[in-house]
This record gives C-alpha cells, sequence and structure tokens, in this order.
C-alpha cells in the first residue's frame, strides 16, 4: 500500500453513539406502551426514519422528527402534547450526552499522525457532528472533516479530489460495510472494518465481502499492526 490518507468514520468508530439511539427508541417504546407493542413500534420507526433520510437525512434532528411522526401514525394523531414534549426531551438528551471515545482510538491517532494525514469521514447532521468532534478533544489529529449527507461512490469520488490523491492512496476506517467498506472499495480504495457491537439496521449488508484491499480487525488499535 502506497497510502498517503487515513480517513475515519466517527460514529461507533471514533466514539459511542449507537447505544444511545437504542436507549431512546426503548424509552419511545415505553411511553407508547398503551397504544402498540414494540415490535409494531419497531417496525413503524425503522421504516418512516428510512422514508424520511431523503428529506432530514441522518442524525438525531431527524430521529425526533421520525419518532414524532410515528406517534402519530400509531395514535391516529390522538398522541397528547404531553407525550410530544416527552418525545423532544428525550431527542435533546441524545444531543446533550457526552463523547464517550472508545478504546485505542487516540493511541492510533497519535501513531498514524506521524506517518500519514487523517481525516474524518463521517455522515449525519452538520451541527451535530461538528459538536461531538469538538466535544471528543480529537479535532487537532485531522488534516480535513468531511461531513456527508450520504456515504456513497460519488461523495468519496469528491473527498479524494479534495484532498488530490489517488484512490489506491486512500485508506477508510469503520464500522459500517454498507457505508464505509462498500464504497471506498468500489473506487479503488483500501478499507478497514472496525465492526461494533450494535449496527443500526439500515446499515446492514447480507454478502460477504472478498477484495484484497480489504481488512477486518476486531480493535481499532489492530490497525497499527499491519500498516
Amino acid at each position: 500500500m502506497d497510502l498517503k490518507v487515513i480517513a475515519f468514520d466517527a460514529d461507533d468508530t471514533l466514539w459511542v453513539n449507537e447505544p444511545y439511539f437504542r436507549q431512546t427508541e426503548e424509552r419511545f417504546y415505553e411511553l407508547l406502551g398503551e397504544y402498540s407493542t414494540q415490535r409494531e413500534l419497531e417496525r413503524e420507526l425503522l421504516k418512516i426514519e428510512i422514508e424520511n433520510l431523503s428529506l432530514y437525512g441522518y442524525g438525531i434532528k431527524g430521529f425526533i422528527l421520525s419518532m414524532i411522526e410515528t406517534a402519530l401514525k400509531v395514535t391516529d394523531n390522538n398522541i397528547s402534547a404531553v407525550i410530544i414534549n416527552q418525545i423532544i426531551d428525550l431527542g435533546k438528551q441524545m444531543l446533550n450526552q457526552p463523547i464517550e471515545l472508545l478504546d485505542g482510538v487516540e493511541d492510533v491517532l497519535q501513531s498514524l499522525k506521524r506517518k500519514y494525514r487523517l481525516v474524518v469521514a463521517t455522515k449525519g447532521d452538520l451541527l451535530d457532528q461538528e459538536r461531538k468532534l469538538r466535544k471528543s478533544g480529537l479535532s487537532h489529529y485531522f488534516h480535513h472533516i468531511e461531513i456527508m449527507s450520504e456515504k456513497d461512490d460519488t461523495n468519496y469520488i469528491k473527498l479524494i479530489r479534495h484532498l488530490d490523491i489517488k484512490p489506491e492512496e486512500l485508506m477508510m476506517v469503520g464500522n459500517s460495510l454498507k457505508s464505509d467498506i462498500l464504497p471506498v472499495l468500489n473506487i479503488g480504495g483500501y478499507a478497514v472494518h472496525v465492526p461494533y457491537h450494535i449496527t443500526w439496521a439500515h446499515e446492514h449488508i447480507e454478502d460477504s465481502i472478498n477484495n484484497e484491499r480489504f481488512n477486518n480487525v476486531e480493535r481499532i488499535a489492530d490497525i497499527l499492526e499491519f500498516l
């Protein structure tokens, strides 16, 4: 590998994220327990979230709006203002969560910064992702921050053009095979999958990956062993 740039996903690669969504969902299901079963609420919320991605994008704010829409739908628009306010409060609590770095992250960044340009390549709400990066204390490690509306081939190509590198000079590190790995392999880059114990259903893929430019590791610190 003739790498010049190593890009990192943010949520559930650098810091904890998805567990906060799961905890909020559980509280949401409790709020609406008298109107529907948890299974039905899970199915309806996921469906509405995915339908709304083209309108709201990824992130907590879109999630809050999708919870409110779900509540209105399963109650035939009879949900009380009190519960709507409670749903909004759940979202605000998520936005104010502290940043919990994952094990080994800062050691890896310190080590790699000596040899490579490091960037963050993430998706989600701009303000929210900027807030999390600022609160993480990791900003000084990164040459560039890229917050995408969607992580697809086109946006990764825009990123490598902005960085003035060839695709084979980029390695992407992330927890999502769908968003962090496949698009980068498609354009000719390298990719390392660092699985996280919780993954949003929308990020799952069925097929296995067989590509010489792909690596799978258990922990982010394992990257240092083969670089």
